[in-house]
């Protein structure tokens, strides 16, 4: 199940990966209406409304027809029961979020309850007719509450960190939308679509009045220049994976560059980093998507090339090893375009994750 480096060595140090021994398919992931295709893997802080803490939220990109840019449905798994039950569901026209609905992997639950979710919308299941998209705020129950849009949300994509303060809150999400053409336009030397960039990693500073939907008080660019482009099978690529590290590093995954990238200062720069310094790049990585960061200081990050996850070192910029999450054959290379979303479980001993292929929730443990 293990994919060592060549060159580790007897003294390489240990992560979290070669401690996950199995792997348990929990629920599958379609509500009622049949969106398909998970994103958004987050786990609940917080006992409150609908929400028991240590559910965990999956929302869906696909509609019943498995059009991209078309889910509209949020689920909440019950570790406790084993149940799955729809949280939240809104219409797929909805008026204020520019060009519609479609949710992401850029979702998060604060400590007050409120959920906090991407929509990167389509019609036709192409960035064809890709809308700006927008931020949806539902409250514990899963009512649509707010919608947050305007010029620097564009294609609201990657999973989102959140520092919460209860009363306040800094998200960083990654936005891939940025004039960013049909799968049909394509570059004349590599014969894939454009690659544009123009991708941003934006910081967001929330209030979260007593009793009422949190504020969105600024909005700061502080990575730019990331890589993303359109992709008939995957609707399109572009930075995804965030963590923070507690020097206040955030980590960016880039899947068409096939690296990792860190920012520097993320909570207070009020200037861009461009696309910061690289960590690591290629190697293990395959098209990395999600990320999360292990209690230990390493991350952990989903290929979207394969069925694998890859553990990183960011200090040493080391690729520590790799782990068969999706081994589908059906796919090629095996895996491929199964993984995305990504969650620590509250124990921190394992991770919640999808696989799109079967629409389920799956969880690592040793």
């Amino acid at each position: 199940m293990l994919a060592p480096m060549a060159s580790a060595s007897a003294d390489e140090p240990r992560g979290m990966l070669e401690t996950i021994h199995h792997h348990k398919m929990l629920a599958s992931t379609i509500p009622d209406n049949g969106d398909v295709n998970p994103y958004a893997v987050v786990v609940a802080p917080v006992t409150i409304g609908s929400i028991e803490q240590g559910d965990v939220l999956v929302d869906n990109f696909n509609n019943i027809s498995n059009l991209q840019g078309t889910g509209t449905t949020i689920v909440n798994y019950r570790p406790s029961t084993k149940q799955t039950k729809l949280f939240a569901q809104v219409p797929q026209n909805l008026k204020d979020c520019p060009g519609g609905v479609g949710l992401t992997t850029a979702m998060t639950m604060l400590k007050s309850g409120w959920v906090i979710v991407g929509s990167t919308p389509s019609t036709d299941g192409t960035t064809r007719t890709k809308g700006d998209g927008c931020l949806l705020v539902f409250d514990a129950t899963g009512k649509h509450v707010a919608t947050w849009a305007g010029p620097t949300i564009n294609g609201p994509w990657g999973n989102m960190v959140t520092v919460d303060h209860g009363d306040s809150a800094t998200l960083f999400i990654s936005m891939a939308g940025f004039n960013i053409p049909g799968p049909e336009v394509v570059d004349p030397v590599t014969h894939y679509p454009v690659t544009v960039r123009e991708a941003t990693v934006l910081r967001l500073e929330v209030t979260i009045p007593e009793g009422k939907p949190p504020v969105l008080q600024s909005q700061t660019v502080i990575g730019s220049g990331f890589a993303q482009r359109a992709d008939k099978d995957n609707f399109l690529f572009g930075p995804t994976g965030l963590a923070l590290g507690p020097d206040d590093t955030l980590y960016v995954t880039d899947g068409l560059d096939n690296e990792i990238s860190a920012i520097a200062d993320a909570s207070t720069r009020t200037t861009s980093a461009k696309t910061g310094k690289t960590v690591t790049k290629d190697g293990l990585l395959g098209w990395p998507l999600a990320m999360v960061m292990t209690p230990a200081g390493h991350l952990l990050v989903a290929n979207g090339k394969n069925g694998q996850a890859v553990e990183v070192d960011p200090v040493s910029g080391k690729q520590i090893y790799a782990h068969w999450l999706d081994p589908n054959q059906a796919q090629s290379p095996p895996g491929n375009g199964d993984l995305f979303g990504l969650a620590l479980t509250p124990d921190n001993k394992g991770f919640y994750y999808v696989e799109d292929d079967v629409n389920a929730l799956v969880v690592g443990t040793p």
